[in-house]
């Protein structure tokens, strides 16, 4: 008999176990991990109201004690955790992501696997495993679906994708066969949503919180199958497929591995700054202008940036902050960072000359970027033109902002950027000692040492 697509899908989940993964991979799945828990981590900070209203919901849920919410002594069940500490992650903004299949995968992935992995009592190995696999299927989904497709409907690639992310990275850690996984995916179908509708919440609440719901849409739709309830049986490809409802633009050739031995984590951009993957670029653009060119800032009479035609209406006067490149670029020129801080308080009230500044930016989109990146690839690259006040013109060119799979961050970057994320939160012990426990987390028999440094606050 003919195997559906969906069948193919699922036999191709068994090259995420442990042994069978590349040393590569496995790498750069700590390195996400690493990244992610410091996003989760700056997110319990005091200076927000997040951790509280997450606390709350633990409490009033309950639920078995078995999964742990980062930055916080609660204990509650693995799908509720999983809800809250995707929220976290996500919060702000600030987490890896994965550009051409536009997911932030780490943000769904990594606490659906650490709630699952936690009431599993799973060993580092099975866990960075699932973290690895987890993110490669989520990309694979969106590749499928069509990343620009689901934007055009009004839905969030890492919310719809990223829901079978968490279910595969849970259904791994469940040790789920080859049947009940078929059944896992198509309960993670029935459960996958998210709208985009949160570009108009200027809370920066709505929008973690579809993260939140896709890590537990994707850890429940694992553990309803694990329990013996049933789904769909080819929800990639049935009668009314996923494509169907998501895209115009269904490509099944998006699902398999474009190159079997480089997995999809190793694709990941690592974020400086707290906003959107458009927009670095054109940041660092303009920064290396005013350095550079040693141009001062009262001089600036415009800024015109080209981004990539295929994603530039995304960051083009965005309501939401963070994903406004005009108020991006304005906060870091006159402030020389951009974090969480800047995006949740609106700088233009209360400095005039952010507010000017980003009046006078422009966005404009740019198809040569696009065909530069080459097929299948998603651009992130921007062109900065700046003009004085006295008429001359600087320009620069990023293709590949730093954090970018091609410029990426060092090691000493990525603790760097924990231990400034985390400044306050946890000590500086606290910091070193995960960054150890991540980096050596094959060999740990279970999570309780991780979980130690995750739940604890000294500070």
């Amino acid at each position: 008999m003919t195997s559906t697509t969906t069948e193919r899908f699922v036999a191709s989940l068994r090259n995420y176990r442990y042994p069978a993964l590349p040393a590569q991979a496995l790498h750069d799945g700590k390195r996400a991990l690493f990244d992610c828990l410091g996003a989760a981590l700056a997110a319990t900070a005091d200076s927000w109201p997040i951790l509280g209203l997450v606390e709350g919901v633990a409490e009033e849920t309950g639920g078995t004690p078995e999964s742990s919410l980062i930055g916080s002594s609660l204990r509650t069940n693995a799908v509720t955790a999983a809800l809250l500490n995707g929220t976290l992650a996500y919060y702000c903004d600030i987490e890896s992501h994965h550009p051409t299949a536009n997911v932030h995968a780490t943000a769904v992935v990594v606490p659906a696997a650490l709630a699952v992995g936690q009431r599993t009592r799973c060993s580092g190995a099975d866990l960075l495993a699932a973290v690895v696999g987890g993110i490669d299927a989520a990309a694979r989904i969106s590749f499928a679906l069509g990343p620009a497709a689901q934007y055009a409907r009004g839905f969030h690639p890492s919310t719809v994708a990223g829901t079978f992310g968490a279910a595969v990275a849970a259904g791994l850690l469940l040790g789920l066969d080859d049947e009940t996984f078929l059944n896992a995916l198509g309960l993670a179908g029935n459960s996958a949503s998210g709208l985009l509708a949160w570009v108009d919440d200027p809370s920066e609440q709505s929008r973690p919180l579809s993260i939140g719901l896709a890590a537990r849409n994707g850890a429940q739709a694992a553990l309803l199958a694990a329990a013996g309830l049933k789904g769909p049986a080819d929800i990639l490809a049935g009668k009314y497929p996923l494509g169907r409802a998501f895209s115009d633009s269904w490509d099944e050739s998006g699902l398999w591995p474009r190159d079997p031995s480089s997995l999809e984590v190793s694709q990941l951009f690592f974020k400086r700054w707290s906003c959107c993957v458009f927009i670095p670029a054109g940041v660092e653009g303009v920064l290396a202008v005013l350095d550079e060119d040693n141009v001062a800032v009262d001089q600036i009479e415009s800024i015109t940036v080209r981004a990539p035609q295929s994603v530039y209406h995304v960051v083009d006067g965005n309501p939401l902050r963070s994903h406004n490149l005009q108020y991006v670029v304005a906060v870091a020129v006159h402030r020389g960072d951009v974090r969480f801080d800047d995006i949740v308080n609106d700088r233009r009230l209360e400095d005039e000359r952010i507010k000017d500044l980003h009046d006078r930016i422009t966005v404009e989109g740019d198809k040569s970027l696009d065909e530069a990146a080459g097929a299948g690839r998603q651009s992130v690259a921007s062109t900065v033109s700046l003009t004085t006040r006295d008429g001359k013109r600087h320009s620069r060119h990023v293709t590949h902002p730093r954090g970018a799979a091609e410029n990426p961050p060092t090691e000493e970057e990525l603790r760097a950027k924990f231990r400034q994320l985390t400044e306050g939160v946890v000590s500086r012990d606290d910091a070193d000692a995960l960054y150890e426990s991540v980096y050596a987390i094959e060999q740990a028999s279970d999570l309780s040492e991780l979980f130690a440094h995750l739940t604890r606050r000294h500070v």
